[in-house]
C-alpha cells in the first residue's frame, strides 16, 4: 500500500465508524436515516423551519409511554407522512400528506384512539410508495440521541 493511501484510510476511518452507528429505521426493507426526538423540547420543535428533507431521511419521536398522540404542522414547511407505532413497534395509525402550516389555525393529525409510543415522520408520499398497512413493524437501529 502506498503511503498516501494509508494516510487517506486513516483520515476517513472515523467517518466510517460514525456512519455505521448512525441511527436508522427500516420499513418494508427500506432503510431511513433518522434523527431522534426524545425530550419535550425536541418533540415540540420536530421538523419545524426546514425547507427540505432527503428522501432517505426522517425523524423518529420517542415517547416514554403509550398514549394517543396528535401532531400538528405549525411552522413545518414540508408535507409529511406521520406514522404512529405502539410499544411493539407495530403501525397503529397513519396521517398521510400532512400539509405545511404557517399560521393558526393549523390542522391536527391524531392517532385516533390508538396508543402510540413512536411516531415517524417521513416525506409525504413515502407510506404509499412502500405500501404500508396497519400492523407493519418498524425496526429501529441505533440509540436515541439528540436531534441534529
Amino acid at each position: 500500500m502506498k503511503p498516501w493511501m494509508l494516510a487517506a484510510a486513516l483520515c476517513f476511518a472515523p467517518f466510517a465508524a460514525i456512519a455505521a452507528d448512525a441511527p436508522s429505521v427500516s420499513l418494508h426493507g427500506t432503510k431511513y436515516s433518522v434523527e431522534f426526538a426524545t425530550d419535550d423540547a425536541q418533540r415540540e420543535h420536530g421538523l419545524m423551519d426546514r425547507t427540505h428533507m432527503d428522501a432517505d431521511h426522517g425523524m423518529l419521536f420517542v415517547f416514554p409511554g403509550d398514549a394517543p398522540r396528535a401532531f400538528w404542522m405549525k411552522n413545518t414547511l414540508i408535507p409529511l407522512d406521520i406514522l404512529y407505532f405502539d410499544s411493539a413497534r407495530k403501525l397503529v395509525a397513519m396521517q398521510l400528506n400532512a400539509l405545511p402550516c404557517k399560521a393558526d389555525p393549523c390542522a391536527i393529525y391524531p392517532s385516533g384512539d390508538n396508543a402510540a409510543r413512536y411516531v415517524l415522520e417521513l416525506n409525504a408520499g413515502t407510506a404509499g410508495k412502500l405500501g404500508l398497512k396497519l400492523g407493519d413493524v418498524l425496526t429501529i437501529d441505533g440509540a436515541p440521541g439528540t436531534v441534529r
